[in-house]
């Protein structure tokens, strides 16, 4: 074993001893000031190393696990960097990439999108996400530094990738001030040029001072969602469809027991942490500052080996083996994400979250009434 633990129920380890995905983090900086954003570096014009990259690189090529790592560009904004120092960040995993072990992503908000942008984009075979929380005041809460709202900027942004024939997915975070509006929001999406799927991320406990969605509010937004795409709706809904996927899998007898996906996660100098993204940058006095290592003085792998030593990691395989135990959604949910027991509880050790029961369980639970009621299949 690899010294992370094990789940109870399987005898399986709890946590991967490798990777899929690769969060990295060209910038601190975001040109954006969105009103429940949780980055606290991310006015600092910060920016990653060619030897950071390079390292990253590295960890991918020493895992060797026959599996494609898809290397993520997250921030800050991805795209406040140089173009031309964002390139020379790409070389070191050029040779990975035309060997099939890596591909590119990147999320963006779209607002500094240039014909540039796009021709890089395509040079590196480049998956796009853009951040965009709906149509006019259904995105108030992305605004500039100045108070502005960004919706133009982000839709020219948009359009620019599709007039250079790049398809896109979106990211939609869903408040408590927009989770009525799940119509206007598939309708609004739908409508967009090259965007082809859209996930909804309910807005999640981390650190904003705001009151999270109700369930009632989340399982009848999913009865929304699950309708329109069983109705027919050409656009992809990630979460909806995921649960598809997971339905169909297990009717063929396809029951996934793989340990939980770390998602270690790269800052701009090479800082590392395992679990969730949203811990980067994070400091509490129980468990420091998450950091498992810096990957310019080991791979990633050398990290997650060792990760049961780190609290955090120990707290949290008590918690997925309470889920695998004890919660009937587990097979679905995995366990959900490590950050949101951290923002929610100050501890890991927490089975249950706001936020399993307002994405997963009310996903769950509207779909199998939508099954019940109308008789038809996801």
């Amino acid at each position: 074993m690899n010294g992370i633990g094990l789940i109870n129920a399987t005898g399986q380890p709890a946590v991967a001893g490798s990777f899929h995905t690769l969060v990295v983090q060209p910038t601190s900086f975001c040109n954006l000031d969105c009103t429940y954003c949780y980055l606290p570096d991310r006015r600092s014009f910060r920016l990653m190393s060619g030897a950071v990259a390079q390292a990253c690189a590295e960890s991918i090529a020493q895992q060797n696990s026959g599996h494609p790592v898809s290397v993520v560009w997250h921030g800050g904004e991805p795209t406040a960097a140089p173009l031309r120092l964002f390139r020379n960040l790409l070389t070191p995993f050029e040779e990975l990439r035309r060997a099939g072990m890596v591909r590119h992503e990147l999320q963006t908000n779209a607002t500094l999108i240039n014909r540039q942008w796009c021709e890089l984009f395509t040079a590196y075979g480049f998956e796009v996400g853009v951040s965009i929380d709906g149509p006019d005041a259904l995105n108030r809460n992305r605004l500039d530094r100045a108070g502005n709202a960004t919706d133009a900027r982000t839709l020219r942004g948009m359009q620019t990738l599709a007039d250079a024939g790049l398809r896109y997915s979106v990211i939609c975070v869903v408040t408590p001030e927009t989770i009525d509006h799940a119509e206007s929001l598939v309708d609004f999406f739908t409508g967009l040029p090259g965007c082809e799927s859209v996930g909804f991320n309910i807005e999640e406990q981390e650190g904003a001072d705001r009151a999270p969605v109700s369930e009632d509010a989340a399982y009848q937004f999913w009865q929304h969602l699950i309708a329109r795409r069983v109705g027919g709706s050409p656009l992809r809904i990630r979460d909806v469809d995921r649960l598809a996927d997971y339905l169909a899998a297990t009717r063929a007898g396809h029951v996934d027991h793989a340990p939980y996906e770390p998602i270690p996660t790269v800052s701009w100098d090479g800082q590392v942490v395992l679990l969730s993204p949203e811990l980067l940058g994070i400091t509490e006095p129980r468990y420091g500052d998450f950091i498992a290592g810096n990957v310019l003085r080991q791979p990633i792998t050398a990290m997650l080996a060792r990760a049961g030593d780190l609290d955090y990691v120990a707290e949290f395989i008590t918690a997925l083996n309470d889920c695998a135990d004890h919660c009937a959604f587990y097979d679905f949910c995995r366990g959900a994400q490590a950050g949101n027991r951290y923002f929610e509880h100050a501890t890991f050790t927490a089975r249950e979250t706001t936020y399993c029961r307002i994405t997963r369980q009310a996903l769950v639970c509207a779909a199998a009434d939508h099954l019940t009621t109308q008789g038809e299949a996801l």
